[in-house]
């Protein structure tokens, strides 16, 4: 009806809208973030309303699209380097080098490390899906050991190699780069670039200089600290955690390494290199985005 009063005067929308923009714990609720229903109850508790549906709350968070109870992680740059280290990775990417374009005899990987891939032994074992009925596994387990698996990724090539070790460290990534450098292509390359993170096994200028030592035309990149995300082998071992790994059902140590190997050569079979749509443009507004930006401040 023309002229009729809306059911909530738009103040307390407002208020509603704020406390919902609060962490719990300001409130003195001991909660980590609000749900509708308690972002609900809220509400009521703090008398801004007598009584309201969850719809009409549902309703007035949306039009400002506010999820209180969705969240995401971030991280500010912390390697004063950033822009550099992470610049050098991109033009991998692109194929070039110090302004310069790879040729034919250059190769680029990507490695790194898999940890604690466990043994999980199931009580009972597991039953196939049948009609109307997903794959069940059993929720008890024993555990049988973990693996670390180290594994390379030639970003041109769509190339894996991959071994499992008892744990990780200088001598098995050094046998991870022996596995890969001894074969061809690699054996006889003009240069072969290793993007790596900052983990213990090839840390610093010590593994660059023994990665040289010992493999003149191997040249080792590292990621800034925190920025594993650059490195496209992380892309790699997600689709094995989500296509090998899950769910974790193994009956021992050897199961788990013949499994991962296995689906090396799989992967191989379908493989292709993965679309790296980031490039030095992108992170240039990156990081302009980001100096602009109070820190302790996330989009």
């Amino acid at each position: 009806m023309a002229g009729a009063q809306p059911a909530f005067p738009p103040s307390v929308v407002v208020e509603v809208k704020a406390l919902a923009c609060e962490l719990p714990a300001r409130r003195g609720v001991p909660l980590a973030r609000w749900s509708l229903a308690e972002l609900r109850r809220e509400v009521m508790a703090q008398g801004l309303v007598a009584q309201i549906s969850g719809a009409t709350l549902w309703r007035w968070l949306s039009q400002d699209a506010l999820r209180p109870w969705r969240h995401r992680s971030w991280i500010f740059p912390r390697d004063p380097e950033f822009a550099a280290k992470a610049g050098r990775i991109l033009d991998l990417y692109e194929r070039r080098w110090h302004g310069l374009a790879l040729g034919p005899r250059d190769y680029v990987l990507c490695a790194d490390e898999k940890t604690s891939i466990q043994v999980r032994r199931r009580r009972h074992p597991t039953l196939p899906p049948r009609p109307g009925r997903p794959m069940y596994i059993e929720h008890e387990y024993e555990r049988g050991g973990a693996w670390a698996y180290l594994a390379a990724w030639d970003v041109r090539r769509a190339k894996v190699f991959g071994r499992c070790e008892a744990k990780t460290g200088i001598a098995p990534f050094e046998r991870l780069v022996a596995q890969v450098m001894r074969h061809e292509p690699y054996r006889s390359a003009r240069r072969v670039f290793w993007i790596v993170d900052n983990g213990s096994g090839h840390r610093g200028q010590p593994a660059v200089a023994r990665l040289q030592a010992r493999w003149p035309q191997a040249t080792l990149v590292h990621t800034p600290i925190h920025a594993s995300w650059l490195n496209q082998i992380e892309i790699y071992f997600s689709i094995v955690q989500r296509k090998v790994l899950t769910p974790n059902d193994f009956r021992s140590l050897t199961a788990v390494r013949d499994r991962l190997l296995h689906f090396q050569a799989h992967y191989e079979n379908t493989a292709s290199p993965f679309q790296w749509t980031f490039t030095r443009r992108d992170l240039h507004r990156l990081l302009a985005k980001l100096a602009h930006r109070p820190r302790g401040i996330a989009a």
